[in-house]
């Protein structure tokens, strides 16, 4: 099913121009809008302290997410990427296993951040990061189920840092005891 799945979406690309620069879009460029539109988020929001802890378990999530858990399955389990086990030329280039999708589990650990703390802006990630893992089976460097097991990882590395940080949100919202001005 994961072959077929990727031969069904692959045979689209390389057929125009404009669709192939779309996949070239969504499966490359794509990730600084999203990094950028973060900030961005992240600048907007109201008090320090609350951008800290955003920032924070942001970067928690994607680290877990990417730089342990991706890096962890990666070492023990090579799967080839697809231009190399069919032999046929992506539309972009990639290096590396495939499995899973280090762009995936790194956005969908970004999208289920901020979904936590803005559900419009987290819907708005979870669509970009589908279109993104969509675009990249498309350009022929990872198989359907790289980006599915790239999406759980990202999702469960969201939820697992928000758990954990529950004490530091809580906190967070208390309410201030007002300082006593000294005279």
């Amino acid at each position: 099913m994961n072959a077929s799945l990727f031969n069904a979406l692959f045979s689209l690309a390389h057929k125009t121009a404009f669709l192939d620069g779309l996949i070239i879009f969504f499966a490359k460029y794509l990730a600084y809008l999203l990094v950028l539109g973060f900030f961005i988020l992240l600048f907007r929001t109201a008090g320090a302290r609350l951008k800290i802890l955003y920032f924070c378990e942001a970067a928690l999530s994607v680290i877990l997410a990417r730089g342990i858990l991706t890096e962890v399955i990666r070492y023990f389990y090579a799967h080839p990427r697809p231009f190399d086990a069919l032999g046929i030329t992506p539309s972009i280039s990639e290096a590396g296993p495939s499995f899973p999708s280090g762009h995936m589990t790194f956005f969908f650990a970004l999208a289920g951040t901020i979904s936590y703390f803005n559900k419009k802006w987290g819907m708005v990630y979870f669509l970009a990061g589908v279109f993104m893992g969509a675009a990249r089976v498309f350009a022929g460097v990872h198989w359907p189920y790289d980006i599915l097991g790239g999406i759980i990882i990202g999702l469960a590395s969201a939820a697992f840092i928000h758990w954990l940080l529950k004490t530091y949100r809580e906190k967070l919202s208390e309410p201030r005891a007002p300082e006593i001005l000294k005279t």
